[in-house]
């Protein structure tokens, strides 16, 4: 599925009906340079699994977690260098808490995705600067 966003509130509006449809376990990996929109995007997902708090990247920190009607397990892998820094952290224990992880700067990380991961590519559009292309693919079949 395609959708256009004109500004960040449309883009927290998609992620927030994403979020609406997702269950115990699922993992949303998220493709799209610096500034593209993934951190408001996570905070459209954690409204809408009932998460009424601040939403940040976590740059620094790998991974926030956020308690809603599921919780949400927010990681930006950006300083990561391979998988096994990523299980090292505790990848595979976020997998079996059941919440919902979103994973940004997944591209390296694939290996570790499970089956079914969610993808949100996020781009900016070709001719207006501030809009975004938002493409969601994957999932449960």
């Amino acid at each position: 599925m395609e959708y256009l966003s004109h500004n960040t509130a449309e883009t927290e509006a998609i992620g927030e009906q994403l979020a609406a449809s997702l269950l115990p376990g699922d993992v949303v990996a998220y493709h799209g340079g610096l500034g593209a929109g993934k951190t408001a995007f996570t905070r459209g997902l954690a409204k809408g699994l009932g998460y009424d708090g601040r939403v940040s990247s976590p740059t620094f920190t790998i991974v926030n977690e956020y308690e809603g009607r599921l919780p949400l397990f927010h990681f930006d892998l950006y300083r990561l260098g391979d998988e096994e820094e990523l299980y090292d952290i505790g990848w595979e224990d976020y997998l079996q808490r059941r919440g919902v992880c979103a994973v940004e700067w997944s591209e390296g990380f694939a290996g570790a995705l499970p089956p079914g991961t969610i993808s949100v590519t996020i781009s900016r559009h070709p001719s207006e600067e501030n809009w975004r292309i938002i493409t969601i693919e994957g999932g449960r079949t």
